[in-house]
């Protein structure tokens, strides 16, 4: 009598492994499912994304001027009502540009290369041809919020510029931040790290 319940403890047994076999694969799908979503419907948290990162300036910004799309006294969900080259700390983050269909005004990112934070701001004639052809790409603010050396200005934004930069998209604010300006009195004082 004892090998006849042996079968029918081994189809249970059987059975709880294929169980747990599916709730994997489900669980997997679910994740999956979850990490091909647009931007805006992401589960919240801090994720990576590489990316190409350019960067502008009063100088060569559309009109020339500090002024940015998205500014907070016209409501938008931003900290800046002028494009600015904050500490790039969690609290003083700097402005970027980009498509709103790729990141939503106000959202926040960290850029690995330079340790520092920005706050989407701002519209970019080309983040948003890029976005349309589905490459991320996002243009970072850099100098005063007044005429510069044209020159000097576009030399330190092409030093910045990446074609693959790892940003960190919802970060959390405990990231090391590198302080220095990236440009200051006519002068490119960008900190560039490689790691």
């Amino acid at each position: 009598k004892e090998n006849q319940h042996e079968p029918h403890q081994n189809t249970t047994h059987t059975k709880q492994k294929r169980m747990k076999v599916v709730i994997i694969i489900a669980l997997m799908a679910a994740v999956a499912s979850a990490l091909s979503l647009p931007n805006s419907n992401r589960l919240g948290g801090a994720w990576n994304q590489t990316m190409q990162t350019t960067s502008y300036g009063y100088d060569d910004n559309t009109p020339p001027s500090a002024e940015i799309a998205y500014p907070q006294n016209a409501g938008y969900p931003t900290i800046h009502n002028l494009a600015t080259e904050g500490s790039g700390n969690y609290d003083d983050p700097i402005t970027f540009a980009t498509d709103q269909s790729e990141f939503a005004p106000g959202t926040m990112v960290y850029v690995w290369h330079l340790r520092k934070y920005f706050i989407m701001e701002d519209d970019c004639t080309q983040c948003d041809s890029d976005w349309g052809n589905g490459q991320y790409h996002i243009d970072l603010w850099m100098g005063p919020q007044y005429w510069s050396d044209q020159d000097a200005l576009n030399d330190c934004e092409g030093s910045i510029t990446m074609s693959n930069a790892v940003v960190t998209i919802n970060p959390d604010n405990w990231y090391d931040v590198e302080t220095t300006p990236l440009f200051s009195n006519n002068q490119c004082t960008a900190v560039i790290f490689s790691d």
